[in-house]
This record gives structure tokens, C-alpha cells and sequence, in this order.
């Protein structure tokens, strides 16, 4: 099932389409239909790489702090924005001031109450240049953001301040379509200085080295397991709609083991694989959980082979997308058009990836690649090209790493060598080049294509292939800044922007992965959106 909902920014419609909801009304979750046993069972495909809201970079980390911790907002059901901390919020005619009054029931875990200054302090510690985050530039758009973070200017100079202990001011330096969508995204939620200066260099790796304020706290991580737990927190300020006592993760790569766990009831929810889902689609706890996510081949381009755009393009080229996305991938998986996810965003009625779309750079052309093989090689000098593709170790990314290691051995008799490694090593390899090309993978932050496009201009910490492109630059910036609010001009720039990703070969989309899903029926007053933080268990619970 597919819902969504259309968030007006400015002019330009957001669609966040909802991904899966197994819920019911919230008087339907009173006490007489609730189950004795309060517990959910949940399955995950990698293990969880950290904690720290200024340093996690995936979906997994962002699921966990979305219900350990709590911002300014919440995002509930097709991404509406909810109250979080913030129960109440004045913005000023020229939209860039934001005041905030926050909420005085909160508390850390710890017992010290949330305040203003624990936000003006997260921001603070995320830009500084010490932090090294890869998130930082999210932050572009409030005041002084840009020299804070390249260390220009003092974090002081932040357009965030503390007015008392329960007001919060953020100036903005342009209007953000998508600030509030922001707010409920993790990497601007509070942090406690407290536990930051406790706990030092171990801050986040550990559940025990955390300080959490959200629906639930964690228990049973030590930064390395596969199994972990969400238990009720008691300093929540809104405890009474947590039905939930606890939650329980636990790491499954093999989706077989995981679906025997689910059938003896151990787990309430897990992944399928794709001959799993055509064995399953029929059964009523069967889901597709829908997600504006890209999957893409990244080269790393401080190699000079890889800095061969003909070398990059006869890759892309050879790989068949449809056989990967409808025979290897099954369940709905789209072959990409580009970058951008479908259904992320829209504008005068035209999705955004329709009007991105190119035929360079996402088609299958098996002549045209080994001609630009052929070319390319020669303009490098090589006789033959040979390498390494990376890629997790899930069940899912060995398929299409696979798949890729055949299509470009039959079809341009590249002689490549597959490596799957758990998911923390891959995130980190990508991050400092080791790798030659790497199975990549991003989810939106928020339902706006600037969550895509921005990732792949020069200086942004996300861009791990090193790819660089001037009129790239130019349009991503443009479009934040000159063209920001105008809606037709800011569209045009990163609709452009996107078709010279295609074009230039920065990186190769190959599909958007919808996920085949088993849910305990159940499994109530569940929310999943595709942009932004999937799970929101705050007022899920278990059914009689």
C-alpha cells in the first residue's frame, strides 16, 4: 500500500510517500485491546555503527536515536511534522527566525532536565571542525553555519542561542523550504554536555556511554554485538503514549535464518529476499516497505583510471538495470533514472526524476560500452582494466555485486573481484578511498532533491568518489542560495544538476530498492516513511 501526503514548501510540493503502516487509531490502542506482554521483536540487516548524533551517517544509527532521543519535532504518518520538545513555535515575517519554547518535563536519563542549551550545544559540537561530521553541511542556512564549520568563525557565532532555559532562538541566514522537516531529523536533535564530557572519546559507541531523552533509552550494546534493546524510558516527557515496554534487535544477514525466526515467533518482522517474497507476496503479514532510496555504483576518482569518463561510463552502460531490478531485486524495485529517488518530490505536477530523466548514464547499451572501453583504456594507456568492487554482506548487496561482477565480465571482459564486508567497514572504507568502485547507497533526509544532489558537489564530506564538477557546483549552490526562493528557478538548477551527474558519469544509479517485509499483524500503530528517519515506534504496540 502506497499513501502520501502533500507538504506544501513554498511552491514547490513535497511528496513524502508513506512507505508501510501497520497501525491502528490511538483509541483502538486502549488498554482493553493491548496484549499482556508489551514486546517487540525486530529484525535488522546490518549491525548498528554508532550512536553519536554528530557523527552517525546511515539509517540503522538514525532508527535508533529517533526513538532514544527526541528534537524540536517528531515525524509521524506520510511525514507529517509533530511536536517533539518544542510545543510551541513563532516564526517571523521574513521566515528566518525561529523561536522556539520548549517543553519542561524532559529529562536525560540520567535525571538532568533537557534545555535550550543542550541544543545551542549539539549544534555547536557537530560544526566544529574538531567533530569531523559528514552532516555538517545540513546545517547549511543557519546563521553562520558555513564558517563555523570550516572554521572561520567561533561557534558562538552559530545562529542558535539559549533565551533562559526553556526558549530557543535559531536565526537562519535564507529561508530553508525544509526547515522544520529538519528539526526531526537526528543529527539536530540535543545533546547533553554532561555525558559528552563524561564519557569522552567513547560517546556514542556504547549504549551505556549515552545520555538519551526520547521515548526509549538502550540497553545490551557494546558497539560490536549484533543484538541490542530499546527499553521504556521513565524521564520521557510524553511516557504515557509509549505502549511499548521493550524492543528487541537482532542482526540477521541471511534472510533464510531470519524468516525461521519469524515463523517461530521470535521475531515480528524481517526482511525477504526476492524469491522469498514471491513465495510470501500472498500471505497477509506481507509488506513492501517503500523507500526513497538510490542505490549506485561510486568510482573512486583520486585513481586516474577512474578519472576517465569514458572508462566510467562503459561501466555503467554494461550493467542491464532492469534484469537487476526486476529478476535479481523483485518486489517493485525501480531501475533509476537518476540520482533522485521517485515520489521524493514534485513540482507543477511532474515527479522530479521524470524530469531529471537521461538517457546517459542509467541505460543499458552493451556496444556503446565496449566502444568507450576501448576508448578509454587507450586515452589511460591500459591494455586491460581489472578491479575491486566493493559492497555489504548482506544477502541483498551480494546479489547485485554478483550480478555486476557478471555483467561486466561477459559483456566487457573486466576482470573484477568482489569484496562484501559488514556494513560499519564499508561506510568507513568509502569514507577514506579504499576502495577502487563501491556499491553505494543513500536514503533521503528530508523530501526535498537537494538531499540527493548535494551529496556529490565538491566539498561535501558524502562525496567519497571525489568526483568534480564546476557547473555542478554552480547550480546546487544556486539553488541554495540566488535561487532559493524562487521556486521555478531553484527547481530548474537541480533538475539540471542532476542530469550532468548522469551525463558526466559521477556515479552510476542503478535501482530504488523497494524492500519486501513480513509484519506481524499484530503489530500495531507502526510508522515508516520513506524520507528521513524510517521507524518511528514511539506509539506502536502489540494487539490482543
Amino acid at each position: 500500500m502506497s499513501l502520501k501526503k502533500v507538504f506544501s514548501a513554498g511552491a514547490v510540493v513535497v511528496v513524502a510517500g508513506l512507505a508501510l503502516t501497520a497501525c491502528g487509531s490511538k483509541s483502538s490502542s486502549s488498554s482493553g485491546n493491548l496484549a499482556e506482554k508489551q514486546v517487540l521483536n525486530w529484525d535488522e540487516a546490518s549491525e548498528l555503527p554508532s550512536m553519536d548524533p554528530s557523527k552517525a551517517t546511515d539509517t540503522i544509527s538514525f532508527d535508533m536515536m529517533n526513538n532514544s532521543m527526541e528534537g524540536l519535532y517528531r515525524l509521524g504518518k506520510n511525514s507529517k511534522v509533530e511536536p517533539g520538545l518544542a510545543k510551541s513555535t513563532k516564526v517571523s515575517k521574513d521566515g528566518l527566525t525561529y523561536t522556539f519554547n520548549l517543553r519542561k518535563n524532559d529529562k536525560w536519563s540520567d535525571g538532568d532536565p533537557v534545555v535550550a542549551q543542550d541544543f545551542v550545544y549539539s549544534w555547536r559540537r557537530t560544526l566544529d571542525p574538531k567533530t569531523g561530521s559528514e552532516y555538517a553541511y545540513l546545517f547549511d542556512g543557519v546563521k553562520n553555519a558555513n564558517d563555523v564549520m570550516n572554521g572561520k568563525k567561533p561557534g558562538t557565532a552559530l545562529g542558535i542561542k539559549a533565551d533562559g532555559k526553556y526558549k530557543l532562538v535559531v536565526t537562519l541566514d535564507k529561508k530553508l523550504p525544509y526547515f522544520k522537516l529538519l528539526m526531526g531529523f537526528p543529527s539536530f536533535f540535543p545533546q547533553s554536555k554532561t555525558a559528552v564530557d563524561k564519557y569522552g572519546s567513547k560517546y556514542g559507541t556504547a549504549s551505556k556511554y549515552m545520555a538519551y531523552n526520547g521515548p526509549f533509552k538502550m540497553t545490551g550494546w557494546t558497539g560490536s554485538n549484533l543484538s541490542w534493546s530499546l527499553a521504556k524510558n521513565s524521564n520521557y516527557w510524553d511516557k504515557k503514549n509509549v505502549k511499548l515496554d521493550q524492543i528487541n534487535f537482532k542482526v540477521n544477514k541471511d534472510t533464510s535464518t531470519a524468516y525461521n525466526l519469524y515463523q517461530s515467533k521470535k521475531l515480528d518482522e524481517t526482511f525477504l529476499s526476492t524469491e522469498q517474497a514471491k513465495q510470501l507476496s500472498s500471505k497477509p503479514d506481507y509488506q513492501v516497505l517503500k523507500q526513497a532510496r538510490t542505490s549506485y555504483l561510486e568510482f573512486n576518482q583520486t585513481q586516474k583510471v577512474f578519472q576517465n569518463k569514458k572508462i566510467r561510463q562503459a561501466i555503467s552502460y554494461a550493467i542491464d538495470r532492469k534484469q537487476l531490478a526486476n529478476k535479481v531485486l523483485g518486489s517493485g524495485t525501480k531501475v533509476s533514472k537518476g540520482i533522485v529517488s521517485s515520489g521524493l518530490q514534485s513540482y507543477q505536477g511532474k515527479d522530479f526524476a521524470d524530469a531529471a530523466a537521461t538517457k546517459e548514464g542509467v541505460t543499458y547499451n552493451k556496444k556503446k560500452a565496449k566502444q568507450l572501453l576501448k576508448e578509454g583504456l587507450k586515452e589511460t594507456g591500459q591494455k586491460k582494466l581489472s578491479f575491486t568492487l566493493l559492497g555489504d554482506d548482506t544477502d541483498v548487496l551480494k546479489k547485485v555485486t554478483a550480478f555486476i561482477q557478471s555483467q561486466l565480465g561477459e559483456n566487457l571482459g573486466i576482470d573484477v573481484k568482489v569484496q562484501n564486508v559488514p556494513f560499519k567497514t564499508r561506510l568507513d572504507r568509502a569514507k577514506t578511498q579504499q576502495f577502487d568502485v563501491v556499491v553505494g547507497s543513500w536514503g533521503a533526509d528530508f523530501s526535498d532533491a537537494i538531499s540527493f544532489v548535494d551529496l556529490f558537489t565538491s566539498d561535501n564530506s558524502y562525496n567519497d568518489g571525489k568526483w568534480k564538477n564546476a557547473e555542478y557546483d554552480k547550480l546546487v549552490q544556486a539553488s541554495k542560495t540566488t535561487d532559493a526562493g524562487n521556486k521555478q528557478k531553484r527547481w530548474d538548477d537541480l533538475v539540471q544538476a542532476s542530469k550532468i551527474l548522469n551525463r558526466d558519469q559521477g556515479v552510476a544509479p542503478l535501482y530504488q530498492l523497494n524492500q519486501p517485509t513480513m509484519v506481524r499483524s499484530t503489530v500495531k500503530g507502526l510508522i515508516q516513511n520513506t524520507a528521513g528517519v524510517t521507524n518511528n515506534w514511539k506509539e506502536t504496540y502489540i494487539a490482543k
